[in-house]
């Protein structure tokens, strides 16, 4: 753990987080992807809390021990009930603006954050770079080499795949992590530090609603309604953003987001990672850090 563990409530969840650094200092938030958490931030978090950020990793909902307040809350794993997590999140905390900062479902709450309430935003990191979700255009088919890497999200819309990472979700998480990162070597140690947070009781439900919700083959939940018709529209974001792209990410293509640019209204750069996978942060901390940091100056 980077940080002293913290819980902080809001009104739909007990968020689980970690802090670290000057409580004085400029927020900052670290936000981890599926399958992973926030151990992917341990070496990114570090140098930011030396240079006397504040510095906040929360555990997303269906991650570690952070549990929804009620019992009755759908299990929904959508991403606009991300984006209002981070949102209430800040509230609860106090936190009128911060950095974000971001990778996969993480980097989509942030993304999200930045684009409809951009005055919380200081500057924004993005792994890949537009992560809204165009569901609306989710059935018209993508070229065979990307339908094939998002083999996963066909396998969780079916019983069978539901089944399957209830009883192997384990060997499957550690399987996504090979593929979508080739040359990042990781032991079973570093592995093992992030899955014991996949054990969260929610982790199976909210992992299924997410790859249904994103097709339209699960409904929203409905108090989330509002907020989706807005993402449907596409919104630009406008915050100062670095785009974090791994050249060997196993799911989402650099040619893939290089075509983003078009959906930044504000100073938008583009950086590629050689040889880094789809979780830069834990594959290249120092250069995930310094983005941070160039905001964090630039603000």
């Amino acid at each position: 753990m980077s940080g002293e563990h913290k819980q902080i409530r809001t009104a739909t969840l007990d968020v689980a987080y970690e802090e670290s650094g000057d409580p004085g200092g400029t927020p900052v938030f670290l936000l981890h992807g599926w399958p992973y958490d926030p151990r992917c931030y341990d070496e990114v978090a570090r140098p930011l809390a030396a240079a006397r950020c504040r510095v906040i990793v929360p555990y997303l909902r269906g991650f570690g021990l952070t549990r929804f307040v009620s019992a009755q809350t759908p299990r929904s794993g959508q991403q606009a009930a991300l984006a209002s997590d981070l949102r209430e999140t800040m509230d609860a905390l106090s936190i009128e603006r911060a950095v974000l900062a971001g990778y996969d479902w993480g980097g989509r709450a942030a993304c999200i954050v930045a684009a409809l309430w951009p005055e919380r935003v200081r500057g924004l990191v993005t792994g890949n770079g537009y992560n809204i979700q165009d569901i609306g255009a989710s059935t018209k088919p993508a070229e065979p080499a990307q339908e094939h890497r998002i083999w996963y999200q066909y396998y969780f819309h079916t019983e069978r795949g539901r089944a399957g990472l209830e009883q192997n979700r384990r060997a499957l998480a550690r399987y996504i992590w090979s593929i979508w990162s080739p040359n990042w070597t990781f032991d079973n140690a570093t592995f093992e530090r992030s899955a014991v947070s996949f054990d969260n009781p929610d982790f199976v439900a909210i992992t299924i609603h997410s790859y249904r919700h994103r097709f339209s083959y699960a409904a929203g939940d409905p108090t989330m309604e509002g907020l989706e018709r807005q993402l449907a529209a596409k919104p630009k974001i406008s915050v100062p953003t670095i785009a974090l792209q791994g050249e060997a990410d196993g799911v989402a293509t650099a040619h893939a987001s290089a075509s983003h640019a078009p959906f930044f209204a504000g100073p938008y750069h583009y950086r590629l990672l050689p040889k880094i996978g789809h979780n830069p942060p834990q594959e290249a901390p120092q250069a995930f850090a310094a983005a941070v940091a160039e905001l964090l100056h630039a603000a």
